[in-house]
């Protein structure tokens, strides 16, 4: 008697020549998670609950390298802890409500290690691309800076979330005379740890975002003599109104009024409590805070004391750079400015473009194309996780709507498959 369609064996994928390489092939019954930064931490947490099957591949040796490895040591969260938590588990209560980098990580590797999540580390992912043929991604990592066939691992998954985020590389413009003629030392502030190497250097610090304004405030307190570049016009906003986090009294407020009106009150309160800032340098944009967030990204400086010390003299404001000199930079007024040592706190960049084959989902600087709230999703089981522009909490948003859609579409599946051929073996296949 002939076999049943769903008892004959499965039909495998059939792949190009060119296709095969001499690596470990790995098919995954679940996704393939990338990054294993909160944003991935909080999706793996989603997708434990709901029993579905994931590998996490991360390039680091830890987990939330960027925190642990990146950042300065004075750092805290910029909102209140309640906005920063991960689903499914609140901050320990003893914590402050700005905790401290440390304290961070050592909630994210709780974190992990209450939901048992395990990441491949030192796995770089080098490519991922849908094929067509077979219906999944192929996403390819390596192990070491020169990798052999055998440190070569090709991953096949129906469904690939991409949770690098936001900040995955360092963003370093060029600057005339910067590496030909500048003779001091030049880092970028995600290699910045502390201001005590810098005791009565003058130091400029090129970028005026939230990094810039704190690593100029702990170069201050280490008695190093710090000015920054201000370029462009940015928002500076007091860390609290009246008592509470200006972030919680924007969102308050946000239920209830016009985007619009809440950047009419947040300006006029930073003018009040903060006072003109413009007379030492620093111009508002014409946009609110909040709508030059939602259509460029463009997140405000809450002030935490920089301003203290602009205000003061201790920490200067200046102009952007024409070029550098050996010991030195012209500015684009035509003053030049001595210096020692220069920290270029000119942010990150997505690396998503450097490994993702895909074009219609991503954009060029590696951002989902389609904005907030709807950027988590692509075709053909791609997904997006700490894209948002809008912190952990954005993040945490989308991880718990990726696992939902995928828990939902594997246990549907998975049901479905495992009830057919129950059914069919017993009525048909049955000697």
């Amino acid at each position: 008697m002939p076999h049943c369609d769903l008892c004959r064996p499965p039909m495998l994928p059939t792949f190009r020549k060119e296709d095969l390489f001499s690596g470990r092939c790995i098919l995954v019954n679940g996704p393939v998670i990338v990054g294993a930064g909160p944003s991935g931490l909080a999706l793996c947490a989603g997708l434990k609950q709901q029993g579905v099957p994931f590998i996490l591949v991360e390039r680091s040796n830890c987990i939330a390298s960027l925190w642990r490895n990146r950042t300065y040591n004075r750092l805290k969260l910029h909102l209140p802890k309640q906005f920063c938590e991960l689903p499914y588990v609140l901050f320990p209560k003893n914590f402050p409500e700005y905790p401290t980098k440390h304290q961070f990580i050592n909630y994210l590797e709780s974190y992990a290690e209450q939901f048992k999540i395990e990441p491949r580390f030192d796995e770089t992912v080098t490519s991922a691309k849908y094929d067509e043929t077979c219906g999944l991604w192929r996403v390819k990592t390596s192990k070491g800076k020169f990798p052999r066939d055998d440190s070569v691992t090709e991953y096949m998954c129906r469904w690939l979330v991409v949770a690098t985020g936001e900040n995955a590389e360092k963003f370093v413009p060029e600057f005339q005379g910067l590496t030909e003629e500048f003779n001091g030392d030049v880092i970028h502030a995600c290699d910045y740890k502390t201001g005590k190497v810098y005791k009565e250097k003058r130091v400029l610090v090129v970028g005026c975002g939230n990094s810039g304004m704190e690593v100029c405030l702990d170069l201050y307190h280490h008695n190093a003599l710090p000015s920054m570049v201000v370029r462009s016009s940015i928002h500076v906003l007091p860390r609290e109104i009246l008592g509470r986090s200006t972030f919680e009294v924007a969102v308050s407020m946000t239920k209830w009024l016009p985007v619009s009106v809440v950047d009419r009150v947040l300006v006029a309160s930073a003018r009040l409590i903060l006072g003109n800032i413009e007379k030492y340098g620093i111009k508002r944009p014409c946009l609110g805070p909040l709508q030059l967030k939602n259509s460029e990204g463009k997140t405000p400086v809450l002030d935490i004391g920089t301003l203290s010390k602009i205000r003061s003299g201790d920490i200067r404001i200046v102009p952007g750079i024409k070029r550098f000199l050996s010991d030195g930079a012209e500015l684009v007024n035509g003053q030049v400015l001595v210096i020692d040592s220069v920290i270029l706190a000119t942010g990150y960049s997505s690396n998503v473009p450097s490994w993702l084959e895909e074009n219609d989902f991503f954009s060029r600087d590696g951002f989902p194309k389609t904005p907030f709230p709807n950027g988590w999703k692509g075709k053909r089981g791609l997904y997006a996780v700490g894209f948002t522009r809008r912190g952990l909490s954005g993040a945490s948003m989308d991880a718990i709507k990726v696992a939902q859609e995928i828990g939902r579409i594997w246990k549907s599946e998975t049901k479905q498959k495992n009830h057919s051929v129950g059914v069919a073996c017993h009525r048909r296949c049955k000697p």
